[in-house]
């Protein structure tokens, strides 16, 4: 499923909603510390239940998504469009460990 994008009332933010792999509250920390980081981005919440991460961003910075997701792949967690590096992955806590095989469902 491709991410969903959402305009506010007066058209200067967008929100969207990305898959992004993770299990605990720390990956939970993690994605969004990688997320808020972005420039462009008003806020990042990732529900560890769903996968999704719901980012509100500028929609006058374009490339905000895809740099939060190169953000949260350089971080350890993967999304549909960008796969963490084994040797970061690696170094996550065993509890961040996801299932990497999930992805490709």
């Amino acid at each position: 499923m491709p991410s969903q994008e959402k305009k506010n009332i007066h058209g200067r933010t967008k929100t969207q909603t990305i898959k992004v792999y993770g299990k605990c509250g720390m990956c939970k920390n993690r994605i969004e510390k990688a997320a808020s980081g972005v420039d462009g981005m008003q806020s990042a919440v990732w529900d560890e239940n769903t996968k999704n991460l719901t980012v509100k961003y500028s929609r006058f910075k374009k490339e905000t998504v895809d740099n939060v997701q190169k953000k949260i792949a350089a971080a350890g967690h993967e999304t549909r469009k960008y796969n963490a590096d084994d040797a970061v992955y690696q170094k996550l806590p065993g509890c961040c460990h996801y299932d990497r095989k999930a992805m490709e469902q």
